[in-house]
């Protein structure tokens, strides 16, 4: 008998949140959201072309 194709991801829900395997799936997951901040704070933005100094009714600071 088959399985179905819903019950992968259910398996592996219930392998994940056993006591062992949970703290390597925190860690990994821990560095995946580390690893994708950092790499999103090293892209530099697009600069805008074609733009002129502010207008002198600009507020200055």
């Amino acid at each position: 008998m088959e399985k179905e194709p819903a019950a992968a991801p259910k398996g592996f829900v219930q392998w994940a949140i056993t006591p062992p395997q949970s703290y390597a799936v925190y860690l990994v997951c821990l560095f995946l959201v580390a690893g994708l901040s950092f790499y999103v704070g090293t892209l530099k933005p697009k600069k805008a072309i074609n733009i002129g100094p502010p207008p002198m009714s600009a507020p200055r600071n």
